[in-house]
């Protein structure tokens, strides 16, 4: 279990800044997720934790300065799935999901029977076991896209970052995905920070979100404080709905304007 800690992060890509000091606190079990429209800077905090992007201000794991660890530390501490993944066309599907066993092997080392093990044991929870012996080029996008998050999964970090991990699944399969990833920061503790643009999904799983406009963040809270009809409609310059329902779920609902 471990904690992040994201203080004063700013990024920018040549002399435009994309993020504006995003300051957070995510602890073990808590899922935080940031929302915000095209271009918010979401994609880009998610980025500079891994390393990604470089940036300005302090990310830390549990008190250290993430910068400081060893590419092989960051990648047993961090798992992370990518919005645009490129995944080697030839290789079977358990051969890339095993990859996320890579920081536990050492480096004139195979996989022993247990990262093997994990592999299956992640493909099953995902029902991708069928698919194990496939090439990856032979795969349809959402399932390649189930296969980034096992590979990052199997990984078994203690901290999770998802950039739109359900973007292209079905409905099924997006909650599916979604509800290991909050059984798994249950039962261990994981620290799960996403980007999501569906926002009644965001609201459903994580605890807290942080609505991000123009790199700012602008309001943080619950999905009840922060998906609210005149909020969405200021920052996203969307008409909506939203609707409480008895068991505390938040639903979005566009509404058509008139021409």
């Amino acid at each position: 279990m471990s904690s992040l800690v994201l203080s004063r992060l700013s990024v920018r890509y040549g002399k435009r800044t994309v993020v504006h000091e995003f300051s957070a606190t995510v602890k073990p079990g808590d899922w935080l997720c940031l929302i915000g429209p095209n271009g918010a800077g979401k994609s880009s905090i998610l980025r500079a934790i891994t390393g990604l992007a470089s940036h300005s201000g302090d990310v830390s794991v549990d008190g250290s300065p993430l910068k400081l660890r060893s590419p092989r530390r960051r990648a047993e501490l961090v798992a992370y799935v990518p919005q645009s993944p490129s995944l080697p066309a030839e290789m079977s599907a358990f051969d890339y999901v095993l990859l996320g066993r890579n920081p536990y092997i050492s480096y004139f080392g195979t996989e022993t029977a247990h990262d093997r093990s994990m592999v299956a044991n992640v493909l099953g929870r995902l029902d991708m076991l069928d698919f194990a012996d496939r090439s990856l080029g032979s795969l349809s996008g959402g399932e390649q896209q189930r296969l980034v998050i096992a590979r990052a999964l199997a990984q078994e970090a203690p901290i999770l970052l998802l950039d739109e991990p359900t973007s292209s699944l079905d409905i099924g399969h997006q909650q599916q995905a979604l509800e290991l990833v909050d059984r798994l920061r249950h039962e261990h503790g994981l620290t799960v920070i996403s980007a999501m643009h569906d926002l009644t999904l965001a609201g459903l799983y994580a605890d807290r979100l942080a609505l991000l406009h123009e790199g700012h963040m602008v309001m943080s809270g619950t999905a009840a404080q922060v998906l609210r009809a005149e909020t969405l409609a200021e920052f996203y310059g969307v008409s909506v709905s939203v609707h409480h329902e008895p068991d505390g779920t938040v639903v979005v609902v566009p509404r058509r304007t008139n021409s």
